[in-house]
């Protein structure tokens, strides 16, 4: 199923890019070894791995988290995930890991950035038995988004709301209220999946890191561990075990994949943003990340 934001003309996406200012989920993409991000992207993520070497680690971590919370929703009998702030189709995408576990799972992905949306065909590839659609729509619209989320899927059943790294980018007088909609219109038994970026953890870093990319013009909230809770209090939301913690403590115990093979000599050729998608996020530490995850049920 396709929704009706794929229908768009190509050439009025296209005249929607402004590749003269970075997005977020291009430098995402960029960190995470994609190609469909543009030079002004690439030297922004460049920027903030500079000034940060080792902040690689967050957004890799932050993708992990997401594949381990939705590996264990799905086993928990989640059948349903609006996945708000997309980004770029990079494997694996929530309907792959939930698919490959219950191959009739229904999943709807939102996001803003037309350069997502030009890509969304090749991210809507569903197994036979599962749904997933598109939503062209800003997470500040929740109205929008939850009417064409009922389209493809069914409020009457338990829903998993992915929120994974996007929140950051929104003020706390959006935010919050944003959230408290999207979680009201969900039935019981749905759970909320967060990431989201703090300065509690190693704040020089992180700080150095929110300098490079405010002046690129990106809003950019650093957290703490009560106000990311909050996101589930608000909602009368039950924490799910280990709580909110960083990235790397949120259910870890097996490790990450091991990162794409590469020759010793064609690594070193490559330059140190290029250099991440080969690195094993495994030898982390609690000095390397400021992400905190968690996951949460509506009772």
């Amino acid at each position: 199923m396709a929704g009706d934001a794929l229908s768009q003309d190509p050439a009025v996406l296209r005249n929607r890019i402004d590749t003269t200012k970075a997005h977020p989920a291009r430098v995402y993409d960029v960190f995470l070894g994609g190609k469909d991000n543009y030079p002004v992207d690439r030297e922004t993520a460049a920027a903030g791995l500079a000034a940060n070497p080792r902040g690689y680690l967050d957004v890799r971590h932050n993708r992990d988290f997401m594949r381990r919370a939705v590996t264990t929703l799905t086993r928990d009998g989640i059948r349903q995930f609006l996945d708000i702030g997309t980004g770029l189709p990079t494997a694996e995408n929530v309907h792959q890991i939930a698919q490959r576990i219950t191959p009739d799972s229904r999943v709807v992905y939102v996001d803003n950035d037309p350069v997502v949306l030009a890509h969304a065909r090749a991210l809507l590839t569903s197994g036979p038995e599962g749904v997933i659609d598109y939503i062209d729509a800003d997470l500040t619209a929740p109205a929008q988004i939850l009417e064409e989320a009922a389209k493809t899927l069914d409020f009457d059943q338990p829903i998993a709301l992915c929120l994974v790294a996007v929140l950051h980018f929104i003020e706390d007088e959006r935010a919050y209220p944003v959230v408290k909609e999207l979680i009201d219109a969900l039935p019981a038994g749905s759970r909320l999946v967060l990431s989201h970026l703090t300065e509690d953890l190693n704040p020089a870093k992180i700080r150095a890191v929110q300098e490079t990319y405010t002046k690129r013009g990106f809003t950019f909230v650093l957290r703490s561990k009560d106000e990311v809770a909050r996101f589930f209090e608000q909602s009368d939301l039950v924490v799910d075990e280990p709580g909110v913690v960083p990235a790397h403590h949120w259910r870890f115990e097996e490790g990450a994949p091991a990162p794409e093979g590469i020759e010793t000599e064609r690594f070193e050729a490559l330059d140190d943003i290029e250099k991440v998608r080969y690195r094993d996020i495994n030898d982390v530490t609690d000095a390397d990340i400021n992400v905190y995850t968690a996951t949460g049920r509506k009772v």
